[in-house]
């Protein structure tokens, strides 16, 4: 077993698990991390949706051993850190907008519209629609339009 570390939510964490090890066993077992659920273990339905160094990516497909001691790992626990609030914009939109049902896929979903609607601000454009079809993540509840709504809200207020 080896000893891999990595930056948790704005913390450095070590944890001894094996290469093979899916990230999100890791964070889900391992260090009590249980926003990104578990879905369908192969990055289709994409409920355990994270970010890796500001990029969106599925823990469950990614092995532990894949990554590296400098990557920021951050969750939906550590994302209104990023914006030093109680709630980060998108989240905030969220609940103004009703979005969740059952509320299983919204952490994947949340993380996901945060990291298509930082890339759109880091183009200098706005959200499309085409931007939103793009958003993968399965919602069993079909609550799809309220997802969107809340997507354009959090986007309105989240910073540049």
């Amino acid at each position: 077993m080896a000893t891999h570390s990595f930056i948790l939510n704005g913390k450095q964490v070590s944890v001894d698990a094996e290469d093979d090890v899916r990230l999100l066993w890791v964070l889900r077992d391992l260090l009590g991390v249980t926003g990104p659920k578990y879905g369908c273990g192969l990055s289709v339905c994409k409920a355990c949706t994270s970010h890796i160094n500001g990029k969106a990516f599925n823990p469950c497909s990614v092995p532990v051993g894949d990554i590296k001691p400098s990557d920021e790992i951050t969750t939906i626990e550590g994302l209104p850190a990023t914006v030093g609030k109680d709630l980060h914009p998108m989240q905030q939109a969220w609940l103004d907008i009703d979005v969740a049902q059952c509320g299983y896929c919204q952490p994947g979903q949340i993380m996901a519209a945060v990291a298509l609607v930082k890339e759109a601000k880091a183009a200098g454009r706005e959200i499309t629609d085409a931007d939103l079809d793009g958003i993968r993540n399965v919602c069993r509840c079909g609550t799809y339009p309220r997802i969107r709504e809340a997507i354009r809200q959090g986007a309105a207020n989240m910073p540049a």
